[in-house]
């Protein structure tokens, strides 16, 4: 079963007292990466969550977002230094007196200050924050696993249809490969028959001539491996499990026969097949990129 690497899952839950919304967002990776953005009093569960995904996602980069929304999600409160306010103050009398300054004390020379006062954040054990997190995440992810498995169909309908492509094209180049032969043998005999004139020619000679440069020119190996690479090609995508880097390396292999055929074969005919061929494997080699 192919599987995208490309997708989108959000879902929102709410308690009485919270209310939390998960976004995930995936794209095509060369490995697995999740990268977790949400309120700092959550981050203890980063590790525990990135385990939990990791069940479920074997390749690409996810990023999710966690919002939790409501009172006591974080508690906060004022935190004075009066020493330090009673060190400022005493400070300020001495200058307006040194240098006889009028004016009063205002509370805002103080306000101003924020070593003076500061806000402090205290964290909260809070399992049912945690777990309402938790069960939002479930439910986006498998928001975000639908959309990955919708897209994969799609993509193995289109590397289905270039494989349908590809094995047509092959056909039509094996049905072309004894012509090259032939069209090598008249060339030969023509070329020698122009050099001796009218002198008697060693046909003997010309038809183990064109043996050895019809057995250079062979393409009946290359096209046998490439009916094999389509096979396991195929066999690969019924597979439940990642099969994007094994699909990649098969293309390229896939590349390497139609790159052989194309400098063995010498006809302009196998020549346009075999640019048809290169066509199709770089659309699937694209599409691959984003299978998990």
């Amino acid at each position: 079963m192919v599987v995208s690497m490309t997708g989108f899952g959000r879902s929102k839950a709410e308690s009485a007292q919270h209310a939390v919304t998960v976004e995930m967002k995936s794209v095509n990776h060369r490995f697995c990466e999740f990268t977790i953005r949400m309120p700092r009093q959550l981050l203890k569960l980063e590790d525990k969550i990135k385990k939990y995904l990791g069940q479920y996602i074997k390749r690409g980069r996810v990023e999710i977002f966690v919002i939790i929304e409501g009172a006591g999600a974080l508690k906060r409160s004022i935190h004075v230094d009066w020493n330090l306010i009673e060190d400022y103050y005493q400070f300020i009398k001495k200058i307006k007196e040194k240098y006889q300054l009028n004016g009063e004390i205002q509370i805002s020379d103080f306000l101003r200050k924020e070593e003076l006062i500061t806000i402090e954040e205290r964290e909260e054990e809070n399992e049912e924050l945690e777990k309402l997190v938790f069960q939002t995440i479930e439910e986006a992810v498998r928001n975000l696993l639908e959309m990955r498995r919708l897209e994969g169909e799609q993509l193995e309908k289109d590397l289905l249809i270039q494989l349908n492509k590809i094995q047509t094209v092959i056909k039509k180049i094996q049905s072309l490969a004894p012509k090259v032969s032939e069209h090598y043998q008249e060339r030969l005999e023509k070329k020698v028959k122009e050099a001796v004139s009218n002198k008697e020619v060693d046909e003997a000679r010309i038809l183990s001539e064109v043996a050895i440069l019809a057995d250079k020119a062979d393409i009946n190996e290359e096209c046998v491996r490439l009916a094999s690479h389509i096979k396991q090609f195929s066999q690969l995508l019924e597979k439940d499990e990642p099969i994007g880097r094994r699909l990649d390396f098969i293309i390229q292999e896939m590349n390497r026969e139609v790159n052989t055929i194309g400098s063995k074969a010498n006809d302009s005919e196998i020549a346009a097949n075999v640019i048809e061929l290169k066509s199709c494997l770089e659309k699937m080699k694209e599409q691959v990129q984003n299978i998990e």
